[in-house]
């Protein structure tokens, strides 16, 4: 796809009981705003019963809402850009004018990559009823969400945490979902800033670039502080996903028979 960055299926990925996710099931990728034909076709033809859009009102209002695709219907779950912090949609007028004094004040000496281990603290510790609903949805008997694809902005952070806890559901391996998370940083998947000027990419000031790096990387520290922020909260990841979002033994159950495949 040219207009939709980011995208994957997860399907393949091993469990730690010998099992694989069943291919075709859940996708992830960042927003389908700028979804052309050729793309919308594409996903139309995957048979999506749901899109999970975890953008908030902000990014929707700066790229537009989601191209509409036949038959699925699309769920805005927002949840709180880890770039944005305190700034809001004020944070991204300053990264497209490029204001390096701005910038350095908000991300210098180490403030970016703490912005960030603290967002994915907070996605874990403050989004149990986004999480815990995503998890239900996927598991109803009546009218399970899936086919699925979970998207944010870049589908790095708030689609890589969300598609995170799913996988750990499903007990795929630790590793396997660190592999997954990393795959973001692809050149050719990376989110696309565009700049006040219209420049972007490599266009951008190498300044700006490392002042925004740790933002729009997806770094192991990162997942590892919502892994870690799980097992400090609720003593096991298998407690947080009982207890704080609500995945009981047998709707577990019925999402791995669901998701999860031997062959």
């Amino acid at each position: 796809m040219t207009g939709v960055r980011n995208f994957r299926d997860v399907g393949g990925l091993p469990t730690e009981d010998g099992r694989r996710v069943r291919p075709g099931l859940l996708f992830r990728s960042g927003h389908l705003a700028h979804a052309t034909e050729d793309d919308a076709a594409y996903l139309a033809g995957l048979g999506l019963h749901t899109v999970f859009d975890f953008r908030n009102r902000d990014d929707i209002a700066l790229e537009g809402p989601d191209t509409a695709l036949p038959g699925t219907r699309n769920l805005n779950l927002p949840l709180s850009d880890p770039a944005e912090g305190a700034q809001g949609a004020g944070f991204w007028s300053i990264v497209r004018n490029g204001d390096v004094a701005a910038l350095r004040e908000l991300l210098g000496e180490g403030r970016a990559a703490a912005r960030m281990t603290a967002a994915y603290r907070a996605l874990v510790l403050e989004r149990t009823g986004e999480h815990g609903r995503v998890l239900a949805m996927l598991a109803d008997d009546g009218d399970p969400a899936a086919p699925a694809l979970m998207h944010c902005a870049a589908g790095k952070d708030r689609a890589g945490t969300t598609m995170a806890i799913v996988l750990l559901a499903l007990g795929v391996r630790r590793s396997a979902i660190e592999e997954d998370y990393l795959a973001s940083n692809a050149r050719h998947r990376r989110y696309k800033v565009v700049r006040g000027d219209g420049s972007s990419g490599t266009d951008i000031d190498p300044v700006v670039s490392e002042l925004l790096a740790p933002l729009f990387e997806a770094r192991l520290e990162y997942l590892h502080t919502a892994f870690a922020t799980m097992e400090e909260r609720w003593g096991s990841v298998d407690r947080y996903l009982e207890e704080g979002l609500g995945l009981g033994h047998a709707r577990r159950a019925l999402l791995q028979e669901r998701f999860l495949t031997a062959d």
